[in-house]
């Protein structure tokens, strides 16, 4: 059995509400957050990036599974917001959680989903006995132009799960990948701000992919939208996984345990880790989740998985996703600017 032996979170405290960011840009400001369903985001301290963030979550993680850091054999941060260009964030979070120098550590890029691809690896890499515990992260301080679209979403956070046969809370039953060359989102080297297809990252994107991976993990396991009992989709917004759980004929109350977005915003790499840490927050023994990624460029992963007795045995040594979630400071739009560094010239 290879399962989730633990797992942690992390969402920075100060918040920006989309209101004051369309106050900012006006009417159409206004008209882009109507579509969205999205009140609020997170937004990163002035000394927080993805390896504060990361480092963060992977303590948490550590401290719920009840392992040592020294028998982490593999680590692996997915994230397209790394603090350096040359140089691994993976190794930073290695040395932070007390990990040997005897590891394998590398980051991950793969938009929104370099986290779950990190597990995937994870999986592997215990299956195959080359380590004890695999450490996968998926964290982001995603970017946005000033007054494009993707400002109002853009936000902040990071998930962390250690993979294991030993004492799961969770154990991954299957995982199915769907993968093709879409460019719906880019950004080039050196470029402060992404770009991006505008209504081509739904239909030929985001729903393509998510769709079919679903549908192909569904029925790999031989199951179908009514043998789970939650649904985390990758949420750039609250619309999209609520249509993607339409198409595929889920109910959508079993989205809004791990639907996040409204709340925090898009936090990229992270957004499928907290949605899923959420539920395994609320989650009861013999229940199955369904999790479904997605990356622009574009691919998905999803996982089906199931609860284990564990998971009430070590909530004690959880700290709740929710806790960071309600834990918030609101920023005006200028400060924001500052937090983000958006003024170039400083």
């Amino acid at each position: 059995m290879i399962g989730i032996v633990g797992y942690g979170a992390y969402v920075p405290h100060y918040r920006i509400k989309a209101e004051e960011i369309a106050r900012t840009w006006g009417e159409d400001g206004w008209r882009i957050i109507k579509g969205l369903g999205v009140q609020e985001k997170s937004v990163p301290d002035l000394d927080e990036d993805t390896a504060t963030m990361a480092v963060e979550s992977a303590r948490n993680a550590v401290v719920h599974a009840g392992i040592k850091g020294k028998s982490i054999g593999a680590v692996f941060v997915g994230s397209e917001s790394h603090p350096y260009a040359v140089k691994p964030t993976a190794t930073i979070v290695a040395e932070a959680v007390g990990a040997t120098p005897h590891l394998t550590a590398a980051d991950f890029e793969f938009a929104c989903k370099a986290g779950t691809t990190a597990i995937q690896c994870c999986m592997g890499m215990v299956s195959s006995g080359m380590v004890e515990y695999g450490l996968a992260i998926g964290a982001d301080t995603a970017q946005g132009r000033p007054g494009d679209a993707l400002e109002y979403t853009a936000s902040a956070g990071a998930g962390s799960f250690i993979i294991g046969k030993k004492n799961a809370v969770a154990e991954i039953l299957g995982t199915y990948s769907y993968t093709t060359d879409t460019p719906d989102f880019w950004r080039r080297p050196s470029a402060d701000f992404p770009s991006h297809g505008g209504r081509f990252t739904g239909e030929p994107a985001y729903f393509k992919h998510v769709v079919n991976a679903s549908k192909g993990l569904m029925e790999k396991m031989k199951i179908g939208p009514e043998d789970v009992d939650y649904v985390v989709f990758h949420q750039p917004n609250a619309k999209f996984p609520r249509h993607a759980a339409k198409i595929l004929g889920i109910d959508s109350k079993k989205l809004e345990p791990g639907l996040l977005t409204p709340l925090i915003g898009n936090t990229y790499s992270g957004a499928s880790m907290l949605g899923l840490a959420a539920v395994l927050d609320v989650a009861k023994p013999g229940q199955h989740v369904l999790v479904t990624s997605f990356g622009s460029g574009a691919g998905s992963d999803s996982f089906l998985i199931k609860i284990k007795d564990e998971i009430e045995e070590k909530r004690s040594r959880l700290v709740p996703v929710m806790n960071y979630v309600n834990n918030k400071e609101y920023l005006d739009y200028a400060l924001y600017v500052k937090h983000r560094k958006k003024l170039k010239s400083l």
